[in-house]
């Protein structure tokens, strides 16, 4: 493949130049990445992203066993990319769990074989520094061996802005209590620039990132997420992954990039029309190529929906997420693909392999839990002796 995008003399000589970089390993610039947005073709970012996934993982396709859980969504921000979240003054349109609800709904997953119990939601005052090292405690005291990931820069901020506490000593006390992991949620877009407006009085991007580092120091894992598809420009995205980068190199934390599509159903940025499926693949893509430090790009199934899901692992993707067993509404309430986001394991399989794909279970930290390549399921309503059908 590499020959075939470097030997073609029709190219544009500046994409064959990083075609060169990509082929022989070499880190590619932040005007390179800007370029491939600019210029590059979808099939071209396609192969190039494609020769990285399969050079790091092959058919590889990771998934987990996990259900979410969203304390609240009233929240004291007022980010305008949000359909999620409900004003103060409308309190009574939200819903806000107790711990006691909270440890019901994981009680409720105790004759389920998941991994990992994800928690983010919404900003407010009762849900404190106790509340949440509290809340990791009783999750371990129920079900030791399952994961915590939970809660972003943006709770963690607040939550030890309030309670006096530096960064450092919150941290600290999150992971004695039993946090082990950190989502990526939100990044948004790092840049002030576009973070001012559509995300104004949460944490800054750099905010973020030092959360983030401190957590690394500790010896944690986390993932990083950005909103694209809005008002950012082709550079706003690059100075994201750009930071992104800079920070994978000086930690080495990060496991996962997802990058997650800006929905435009019933938020202050409605307005504004979505991104085409060429974007977000092409979007995908570059990620892939530009991050050369991470391991893992995600395509968060349930926002874009399976068919595209299926497509971005031919452009770089090797992680769709998990079988996400749960009420998840922050995206179907923002006009995603998948109003009803769950899927089985089996189905999950079933959508890997379609595509040619090796479908391979994880734990959150990417350890295999079970290779899905020679699995026949015989139950009843699943697919018996399943064949893997070409790429398409």
């Amino acid at each position: 493949m590499s020959s075939i995008l470097t030997n073609d003399t029709s190219l544009d000589p500046v994409l064959r130049e990083i075609a060169e970089k990509v082929y022989a390993g070499t880190r590619i610039n932040n005007q390179d990445a800007e370029y491939l947005f600019e210029k590059a073709s979808l099939s071209f970012v396609g192969s190039l992203a494609n020769y990285i996934r399969e050079k790091k993982h092959g058919d590889n396709t990771y998934f987990n066993r996990n259900f979410h859980i969203e304390p609240t969504n009233i929240c004291l921000y007022t980010c305008s990319f949000c359909s999620y979240s409900r004003l103060i003054k409308k309190r009574s349109e939200g819903w806000e769990y107790t711990l006691e609800d909270i440890m019901d709904i994981v009680k409720s997953y105790d004759d389920k074989p998941v991994t990992e119990v994800h928690i983010v939601g919404g900003v407010l005052p009762q849900y404190d520094v106790t509340f949440y090292a509290s809340l990791f405690s009783e999750i371990k005291k129920h079900r030791p061996e399952l994961h915590v990931k939970a809660l972003t820069p943006v709770e963690y901020h607040y939550i030890f802005k309030k309670d006096k506490i530096s960064y450092e000593e919150g941290m600290l006390l999150m992971k004695n209590a039993g946090l082990d992991s950190m989502p990526g949620g939100g990044a948004e877009i790092f840049h002030p620039e576009i973070r001012d407006q559509i995300a104004g009085g949460k944490c800054s991007g750099e905010q973020w990132l030092r959360i983030h580092e401190i957590w690394h120091e500790l010896g944690g894992r986390s993932n990083a997420t950005m909103l694209y598809g809005h008002i950012e420009s082709y550079f706003h995205r690059v100075d994201h992954l750009d930071k992104l980068r800079q920070l994978q190199d000086k930690t080495g934390g990060f496991q996962t990039f997802i990058p997650l599509k800006f929905r435009n159903q019933d938020n202050q940025m409605s307005h504004l029309p979505e991104v085409s499926h060429v974007e977000d693949l092409k979007n995908y893509a570059i990620s892939r190529i530009y991050l050369d430090n991470f391991d893992h790009i995600k395509a968060y199934w349930p926002m874009i929906g399976r068919e595209m899901a299926q497509l971005s692992l031919s452009f770089g993707v090797d992680d769709i997420d998990g079988t996400i067993d749960d009420t998840t509404k922050i995206y179907s309430m923002a006009g995603s693909e998948e109003q009803n986001p769950a899927l089985s394991t089996e189905e999950l399989v079933q959508m890997i392999r379609r595509v040619g794909r090796k479908a391979i279970e994880r734990d959150t930290l990417y350890n295999v839990v079970q290779d899905y390549t020679d699995v026949v399921f015989e139950e009843d309503n699943l697919y018996k002796g399943y064949v893997s059908l070409p790429v398409v």
